[in-house]
């Protein structure tokens, strides 16, 4: 027997975290009622939970990311800032080192990067989503409630199937809450693909790229004054083992330690401190010295990007959508993620303003727009992840690797020209598409000068605009 969730249009949210409140807010006036069926429970305060496996390592909004939150949600990146969100501007707060030297330090003041934790992060935005929803749209969340499957055939989806959770399992009989619109916001081990064999429909293509890169964070704390800025040391070929350090609110600051297949960071505490000094440079070693732990050490492994190719003509039944990192997710050590969940809920949003409402025809187009959004991001990550693919058989064609040698070409000069710089930060912070980087002023500036290295150290000066 089927269970209306309300009156007039209604829309289901499986996943009640960051990606599922975006959704609510991007369906806001679109939808009577909407239900958002969260399989935990949520803590009183902002505090970590078991439903958000990574929410004890580092998290960014960058600028493109925050400026859909804002179009989604006026005001929200002012409460995370008056939560104690730090913000940082690029590179003038937060350096990069590259393999060829550090970044010098332009003050642009135009791409504010913004960091904090995660449950601070979701209990912003989650309160923020909940209350401009009203009056426009009932909301109902169903807490310790799982979905266990998808109701409807294989040309259209009804609803949701779901459980009830007693502890750390879904107890008792399903029961089915039905919906005009079903949107997947459940994260990285969304079960939509499975389901849908259910329905009688093919999976979606899978496509997946696997660093095997893995990462340990532990929280600090500076007694005697904090750095005068954030730093990140990625990995390289010849390196592949990376740092960031960066601070987040109530004067803490978060050290994660990442490495490929062979180099991953311990989780030991001592052994955690002695793997800092192996990274591309000695600064973020240098800092422990003055830095007091305040946290244990946390590992997280599942860094795989995929993307499911949920975009295609006919992928995806009338009256579903799948957002956030159920449709594509990335290697988390990008800092990507939340902010293509903002856009990919942007992208909703504008395709239902656009289209008056969900109509037949709508969620597909809604879906390829989502698809769109996460474009720019999947082939930030998947380039930067693919020098350490194990797969004998692949080789590199010539296209592939006049790519490879421009872009670090361009990196490398990034680091050091305000010109190339300023197109290669708009492209990382999901501002600009990653044509901005084949411009004529870019590439001929990339090519034709010569290579220069940057700083080796981070300089204690800023240069002017």
């Amino acid at each position: 027997m089927a269970e209306h969730t309300g009156r007039g249009r209604t829309a289901i949210v499986i996943g009640g975290g960051l990606a599922g409140m975006l959704a609510v807010a991007a369906l806001r006036g679109h939808a009577d009622t909407v239900t958002v069926v969260e399989r935990d429970r949520y803590p009183a305060g902002p505090v970590f939970r078991k439903g958000v496996p990574q929410a004890r390592h580092l998290h960014i909004l960058l600028t493109g990311g925050q400026r859909a939150l804002d179009r989604l949600l006026p005001g929200t990146v002012a409460a995370l800032t008056g939560a104690g969100a730090r913000s940082l501007y690029l590179p003038r707060d937060l350096v990069t080192r590259t393999p060829t030297g550090w970044q010098r330090r332009f003050d642009e003041r135009r791409h504010p990067t913004l960091s904090v934790t995660r449950p601070v992060l979701d209990a912003v935005v989650r309160e923020q989503a909940l209350r401009a929803a009203a009056p426009a749209t009932r909301v109902e969340v169903l807490e310790a409630t799982e979905a266990v499957g998808l109701a409807g055939e294989a040309r259209r989806v009804t609803g949701v199937k779901v459980r009830a959770r007693t502890g750390e399992r879904a107890a008792g009989p399903a029961r089915v809450l039905t919906a005009d619109l079903v949107v997947d916001a459940s994260g990285r081990s969304s079960r939509t693909p499975r389901w849908y064999v259910e329905l009688g429909r093919e999976a979606p293509r899978e496509e997946t790229v696997d660093s095997g890169l893995a990462y340990a964070t532990r929280m600090y704390r500076f007694p005697g004054g904090e750095p005068a800025i954030g730093v990140n040391i990625p990995g390289w070929p010849a390196c592949p083992r990376g740092a960031a350090y960066v601070p987040v609110e109530d004067g803490n600051w978060l050290l994660t330690l990442s490495g490929v297949r062979g180099h991953h960071p311990p989780t030991d505490e001592a052994e955690f401190a002695a793997f800092s000094a192996t990274v591309g440079d000695p600064y973020v070693h240098d800092l422990l010295d003055r830095a007091e732990p305040v946290s244990p050490v946390h590992g997280f492994r599942d860094t795989c990007n995929r993307r499911r190719h949920y975009g295609r003509p006919g992928a995806v039944p009338e009256g579903l959508l799948v957002l956030g990192d159920a449709n594509c997710t990335f290697n988390p050590v990008y800092g990507q993620g939340m902010s293509v969940a903002a856009l990919g809920a942007l992208a909703l949003r504008d395709t239902l303003d656009g289209a008056g409402g969900p109509g037949p025809g709508v969620a597909a187009r809604a879906q390829r727009a989502i698809c769109r959004a996460a474009e720019p991001a999947w082939m930030a990550a998947v380039g930067a992840d693919r020098p350490y693919v194990r797969d004998p058989g692949a080789t590199a064609g010539p296209a592939e690797r006049l790519t490879t040698w421009y872009l670090d070409r361009l990196s490398a000069r990034a680091a050091v020209d305000r010109v190339v710089g300023a197109a290669f930060r708009d492209v990382v912070c999901l501002t600009a598409p990653p044509s901005r980087l084949m411009s004529p002023r870019v590439l001929l500036r990339t090519v034709a000068l010569p290579r220069r290295p940057g700083p080796p150290q981070p300089s204690p000066t800023v240069e002017g605009e």
